[in-house]
């Protein structure tokens, strides 16, 4: 089967939510473009054991990087490991998030036409015109922020100018690459803004990161550092909304498990 884009639908982006499989017969199927990438080959494994499926990876990643950065924000964590261990934990849970961020761009950019990608390439590539090509392509960039801000905070002494430039303005960055991301996977999922499919994992995959991406937003806002005395707005409740939005973002993650297996509707 090969795969061409559909440009019939109207709307700036319905277009992008939707793909054309043409068989060797002829005949032609249309579906969304999330599942276009997420089922391009048959599952292989089972729903939750599957090293050599790429999907399986990508959850697996999301999950251990959200757990990490949920148990950085619990409280008394940081008084049990010491400040420096908190920021290592979330440093590394970064890693995690940016792994599977460069997964599933590599998932988009595999699932591209030849229309789309003429040259064939791996993963510089500028597809303006698939939402999910967006939103993963705005994901990789936040956790790449996201790197910077716990790479950055794990040095001793910063000063307040520092926290402020290089701890949380990246963090801010990342949070807002977040929301903008999640918002445009939901979008593809519901080929618009709102829509109830309660029955489908990719609906609520895409509904608790969005919840989860607001979540570490609004931490992102509690979280601001005073760049002349270095004091944290809402620490406690950075800390807070840094629990919810793993916790939403851990839920997303093992969800793609059994969309990964999940029966191709009629």
């Amino acid at each position: 089967m090969t795969a061409r884009d559909t440009t019939r639908r109207p709307g700036r982006w319905a277009a992008a939510t939707f793909v054309e499989h043409v068989g060797s017969d002829g005949v032609v199927v249309r579906r969304g473009s999330r599942r276009h990438r997420k089922h391009q080959m048959p599952p292989t494994g089972s729903t939750w054991w599957a090293p050599t499926a790429r999907g399986w990876w990508i959850a697996v990643l999301f999950a251990v990087g959200s757990l990490l950065f949920a148990m950085g924000s619990i409280p008394g964590y940081a008084d049990a490991v010491g400040a420096r261990g908190d920021t290592v934990t979330y440093f590394v849970g970064s890693l995690f998030f940016t792994s599977a961020s460069l997964l599933s761009y590599r998932e988009v950019v595999d699932a591209s036409s030849t229309a789309q990608n003429p040259h064939g390439r791996r993963f510089l590539v500028y597809q303006p015109r698939r939402i999910d090509w967006w939103a993963t392509a705005v994901q990789l960039v936040g956790t790449i922020y996201f790197n910077i801000s716990t790479g950055i905070a794990m040095a001793d002494n910063l000063s307040a100018e520092t926290a402020h430039q290089h701890v949380w303005r990246p963090d801010a960055i990342g949070s807002l690459c977040f929301l903008v991301s999640s918002a445009l996977a939901w979008y593809e999922v519901c080929h618009g803004w709102l829509a109830w499919r309660p029955r489908v994992w990719s609906w609520w995959i895409t509904l608790t990161n969005l919840i989860g991406s607001v979540a570490f937003g609004v931490s992102a806002v509690a979280g601001f550092v005073n760049p002349v005395t270095g004091q944290v707005k809402n620490a406690d409740g950075a800390d807070t909304q840094t629990l919810i939005g793993s916790i939403c973002f851990f839920v997303g993650a093992v969800l793609l498990f059994p969309e990964r297996t999940e029966k191709a509707p009629p």
